[in-house]
């Protein structure tokens, strides 16, 4: 277990700042290779050479080329806890929509530096103890802020609102995930609308209503 721990994480920390520029362009170049040729034929060779060092310079800071993607993976995280927490800056939404579609946007946002890569860091990472806790803090915070959200605007009509907190996140993460990084992407513009639409008549509960309204076949 302490093994396999140990290869999934840095082999040292940098302490001057050649060495910390080392470091940053392994993770840059490691992001090219990993978007452009997946995680199986990513090698730490391919890495190496993109980073323009010897591969036993790439050596000393990392073991292989899965703690390489786990530390890409860490750091997309922490882009997306960093962009929630500076939404917290922001003035209160006008509306439930209009907190809805922040929250869209912010992680539309975060998904678009890199689609390709996003997908071999989210499907194909290996999970380390440190990774998988990551990952749980940030559901968390995330649900603790949809749950604030919908607690804040009375129109939301939906009875179970901790189920409804954590089926917004997970509906975001998931669909944004899935729909930016596809083989043919929608764009941005058309996601973020459509999810919004979607989210917001669910929490507010307008499709049941124009049910209840629409009469019946005889």
């Amino acid at each position: 277990m302490a093994s396999e721990r140990r290869a999934l994480q840095p082999r040292k920390q940098p302490r001057q700042a050649r060495a910390e520029h080392t470091r940053q362009r392994i993770l840059a170049a490691a992001a090219h290779v990993f978007a452009e040729y997946g995680h199986a034929a990513g090698t730490t060779n391919r890495i190496a050479e993109q980073a323009r060092i010897s591969i036993g310079s790439l050596y000393q800071y990392y073991p292989n080329k899965d703690a390489i993607l786990v530390e890409l993976m860490t750091r997309h995280l922490d882009a997306g806890m960093t962009a929630l927490s500076r939404g917290d800056d922001d003035t209160a939404p006008s509306s439930l929509e209009d907190g809805i579609r922040r929250y869209v946007r912010r992680t539309i946002d975060n998904h678009q530096d890199d689609p390709h890569l996003l997908r071999v860091m989210l499907e194909q990472a290996p999970r380390s103890s440190e990774l998988l806790e990551k990952v749980s803090r940030y559901q968390q915070t995330r649900t603790a802020h949809a749950r604030e959200l919908i607690e804040d605007h009375p129109e939301v009509r939906v009875a179970d609102r901790e189920v409804a907190a954590r089926l917004l996140v997970s509906t975001v993460e998931l669909v944004v995930h899935q729909l930016i990084a596809a083989p043919d992407p929608l764009a941005p513009t058309r996601l973020e609308s459509e999810l919004v639409t979607m989210l917001t008549r669910y929490l507010k509960g307008d499709a049941g209503e124009r049910e209840s309204r629409t009469p019946h076949s005889i």
